[in-house]
């Protein structure tokens, strides 16, 4: 039998963290190669079981990103995006995949990711799911039919603790019904409303934000024309899928040529 591939999880106290371990841990194909936490975090130097509140895993809480990457295939990392952005690097010197469900990246931040892309396989996604890939895919073909009679909100809604807006997946949703137009999306975004805002702008699309209490994802898109309204939609219900994509990615990962992915080419879409 093959040996099963290491994965490394970055950010492990965090809930998906969390999830991922558990998911890791069942698994058949992957082993928890190693679990990285920020200098300086509680967990640092604890068994990874007794830090869950379990039983001992055999593997402690590292900060130290060499030496935890030196016995794995793969990272995965949802964690802040300065910290992706170095663990990017990290990747590409340690030759291993690395799939990144953070969000919330600058200009300046991506192209950094990049340039690490030239040296490892990087897999990148606002949303790890097969629903919300298949979603990205049907808002551009409907917004490569409707013109613009038909105006695009993108409306989303998330727990209370997600520190970005919108999410990563309302803009991956609004990109791709600006590629379906073929227009770039930052020169038709209407990202903040408040106040006196006149009329809407005639093939602009809309974002729309909630926060509260423990939503895991609920993304829409509306296509409001004359007479009728349009609605894709896509709610999950456990964070449980976006871990499994995530997997999925890290095994994809292994073997491709360098270069950086999304989970549209994992899924074959």
């Amino acid at each position: 039998m093959a040996q099963a591939s290491g994965i490394v999880i970055a950010g492990v106290s965090g809930r998906m963290g969390q999830m991922l371990v558990r998911l890791i841990t069942d698994h058949s194909k992957v082993r928890l190669a190693g679990a990285l936490e920020r200098e300086g975090h509680d967990w640092i130097g604890q068994d990874l079981g007794v830090a869950m509140g379990g039983a001992r895993a055999g593997i402690k809480v590292s900060d130290d990103v060499t030496k935890t990457f030196a016995d794995a295939q793969a990272v995965i990392d949802f964690t802040a995006a300065g910290a992706s952005v170095s663990l990017a690097h990290c990747s590409a010197r340690a030759k291993i995949v690395h799939v990144i469900g953070t969000t919330g990246f600058s200009d300046e931040q991506l192209q950094a990711i990049r340039l690490a892309a030239q040296e490892t396989v990087i897999i990148r996604a606002g949303n790890m799911s097969l629903g919300v890939n298949l979603l990205v895919q049907l808002t551009k073909r409907v917004a490569a039919v409707l013109d613009d009679d038909y105006d695009i909100e993108v409306l989303e809604a998330h727990h209370r603790k997600k520190i970005d807006a919108p999410s990563g997946t309302a803009l991956m949703l609004g990109s791709a019904a600006a590629e379906g137009r073929n227009v770039i999306l930052e020169d038709v975004a209407d990202r903040v409303r408040d106040g006196i805002t006149g009329e809407r702008a005639r093939g602009h699309i809309g974002f729309a934000t909630i926060r509260g209490g423990d939503v895991v994802g609920e993304h829409d898109v509306i296509f409001a024309g004359p007479g009728e309204r349009l609605v894709l939609r896509h709610v999950a219900s456990d964070r449980a899928l976006f871990a499994r994509g995530a997997i999925r990615a890290a095994l994809w990962g292994q073997g491709k040529p360098t270069g950086e992915y999304s989970m549209v080419d994992v899924l074959g879409l």
